[in-house]
């Protein structure tokens, strides 16, 4: 996610909306765990989340008669970030379906140092001093979230990365991706209309969503009553947040996506916590402020 590099002062309709899509984005991944125990796979729920959520924006763009005028290079840039999110889709699921929800969140929010360090490998744009001083304390924060050493929950290290290490790994994967597909989207569609951009990714991601289905036999579709409900959960929460996303942002005046949408993964702790009875230790409840405090320093501040 990015902001503006000149954002206005937030009304409080704009902030408080943005606080909306954070609840909704962190309450789509614990519905989302939901369906994971109860029959859904990650593909199914990959491809139904984007197939209604691409019918929504499909709609919006009939209805306000938006302009498609997409060149070649649109079009190749497109379709790359669309591959590039849909795998970003799937491993952050299949992170969520592993870890606790929190951590996967956290894990994924390196994503500001993905960008980083893409911009500099692909476009040769070196990174921000204060990117680099703020790296340490960032990574310090999701190894305490993450109990890398098995102190808190006193399996040591190698026990303990037994049991988180593909969880993370597909975290990582996950941050890596959407990493590049923000430095794709700045450089190469940043003149796309924002709804158009969100048509064509949340098409190419249900197309390999779709794909990975096939693959695995088809459509896995829940076993219980609760798996449906996260189904449908996941699905409402995440189209509605893209929808408010791009219609009711930027008739407040917040172009494009906020940092303080970064407090996701505090939202998804606090429902885990309730819903799902997932807890982890104080040390680590502090080490996930920590990533959520500088991603919001490094989203917010005056460039």
């Amino acid at each position: 996610m990015t902001s503006s590099a000149k954002s206005p002062s937030l009304s409080l309709a704009a902030f408080a909306t943005l606080l909306l899509i954070a609840l909704m984005m962190g309450s789509n991944h614990v519905a989302a765990r939901f369906a994971f125990q109860n029959g859904v796979d990650v593909a199914t729920a990959v491809t139904v989340r984007s197939g209604v959520t691409a019918l929504v924006v499909a709609l919006l763009l009939w209805q306000q008669k938006v302009h498609i005028g997409l060149t070649a290079q649109h079009k190749r840039a497109l379709l790359t970030i669309g591959l590039l999110v849909g795998v970003q889709s799937l491993c952050l699921y299949s992170s969520v379906a592993r870890l606790p929800v929190a951590l996967a969140l956290l894990a994924f929010n390196t994503y500001p140092l993905w960008t980083a360090l893409w911009a500099r490998l692909v476009y040769r744009h070196r990174p921000e001093p204060i990117m680099l001083r703020t790296m340490p304390v960032m990574l310090l924060g999701l190894a305490m979230a993450l109990d890398v050493f098995g102190a808190a929950s006193g399996l040591g290290a190698q026990a303990q990365w037994s049991v988180i290490g593909a969880g993370v790994a597909f975290a990582l994967a996950a941050a890596a991706t959407f990493g590049l597909a923000l430095v794709f989207t700045q450089h190469e569609t940043v003149d796309v209309d924002g709804r158009v951009r969100t048509f064509s990714t949340m098409s190419c991601v249900f197309v390999l969503g779709a794909a990975a289905t096939v693959a695995q036999g088809g459509l896995h579709l829940p076993t219980a009553d609760a798996g449906w409900w996260g189904l449908a959960a996941l699905t409402f929460l995440y189209g509605t947040a893209f929808t408010i996303m791009f219609t009711v942002l930027p008739r407040l005046g917040v172009v494009g996506n906020s940092a303080i949408m970064n407090v996701e993964p505090v939202f998804a702790l606090v429902l885990a916590w309730v819903l799902l009875d997932q807890a982890i230790a104080p040390i680590q409840v502090a080490g996930g402020l920590l990533v959520v405090a500088t991603v919001m320093f490094l989203g917010l501040r005056k460039r």
